[in-house]
This record gives structure tokens, C-alpha cells and sequence, in this order.
């Protein structure tokens, strides 16, 4: 009698997606429909399988650092890093970060911001994967691409979980891998 179980077979990420990304209308403000994904976190075989098909699309080996985007693209990029064996480097909302920092501001869907990072976050030459929950206009992870780019590392992609199509952000970065496990 055969004592080997049989195989797992593979997960259908986009459907964990669908199926645990609620949308949550006129939040943060009237006309927008906010991507819920703590359902997703929740999950734990979810949650695994996105930071999976994450490190899975970039490889084990070729990454130096991740950059997590504040806040829900922390959540993401921190177990990236690890599985990457990797650093993992936050760019943050301006005045939350204590040391030297390079600064972008840009536009997103409902109003302005600006990012910062350390100066000293990377070494030169460092590949970098850029982690977000959401690519929508562009603005936030052109921005992101932007500053990791000045302080000296080299972007080799940007992984989101979903992607708004019709936004068109993926416009906004011309000659980049966009990795998105759900484009919608």
C-alpha cells in the first residue's frame, strides 16, 4: 500500500483574492471603493499564498531589500523580506521617520501626500522589490520607485496584490515588471 499522501494541488491566488478582498464603498471618501484586504491577512493559507507567489515571481537568492509602503504594504513586504532573505525597508508617510531622508510628493486618487526613506536605507547597487497592497494611479509607487532609486538601489520590480485597471497606474511606470497577483 502507497504511504506517500498525495500532492497539494497548486492555489488559484487570484481567487483567494476575489474571495477575501472586500470593497467597502465611499471610504475614504465619497466615489472611492477602498480595497479591504484584512480578510485576506486573516487567512492564514491566504496570507501564505500571496507572500509565496510573491517571492516565487522575483526568486529566492536575487533580492537585497524589500520596500514596504506605508502602511498595508508593510504588512506584506515584512514576511517577503524574510522568505527573500532579505532587508526590509519602510518608505513611510512624511515626519515619521527619525533619521536623514529623501522625500517625494505626487498625487493619488483623492489628494496629495509625500513619501520619505532613509538616505542611508540601502547600499549601491541593492535590487529592490517595491511591495503595495494596491496599484491604482501610479502616483504612490512611482513615488516609492523614485526615492529607493536616489538613495542608490536598483528597482528590479514592483509586486502588489490588485491592480485597478481602469486607473491605468501601470502607465505611470513605463519599463518596470509590475507583478500584480489580481488585476481587476
Amino acid at each position: 500500500m502507497d504511504q506517500h499522501p498525495a500532492p497539494i494541488p497548486p492555489l488559484d491566488v487570484p481567487a483567494l483574492l476575489r474571495s477575501r478582498v472586500r470593497d467597502v464603498p465611499d471610504f475614504p471618501e465619497p466615489g472611492v471603493v477602498f480595497k479591504d484586504i484584512t480578510p485576506l491577512l486573516a487567512d492564514r493559507v491566504a496570507f501564505g499564498a500571496v507572500v509565496d507567489a510573491v517571492v516565487n515571481h522575483h526568486g529566492r537568492g536575487t533580492i537585497d531589500k524589500v520596500v514596504g509602503i506605508e502602511a498595508r504594504g508593510f504588512i506584506l513586504a515584512a514576511p517577503i523580506a524574510y522568505h527573500f532573505g532579505a532587508g526590509f525597508v519602510p518608505v513611510r508617510k512624511q515626519g515619521k521617520l527619525p533619521a536623514a531622508t529623501f522625500h517625494a510628493s505626487y498625487s493619488l486618487e483623492y489628494g496629495e501626500a509625500t513619501l520619505e526613506v532613509h538616505t542611508d536605507a540601502f547600499t549601491p547597487g541593492d535590487r529592490v522589490v517595491v511591495v503595495d497592497d494596491v496599484l491604482a494611479t501610479g502616483g504612490t509607487a512611482a513615488a516609492a520607485i523614485d526615492l529607493v532609486e536616489r538613495a542608490g538601489a536598483v528597482v528590479v520590480g514592483l509586486s502588489v496584490l490588485i491592480e485597478l485597471s481602469f486607473l491605468a497606474g501601470r502607465d505611470r511606470l513605463p519599463g518596470r515588471d509590475v507583478h500584480s497577483l489580481l488585476t481587476i
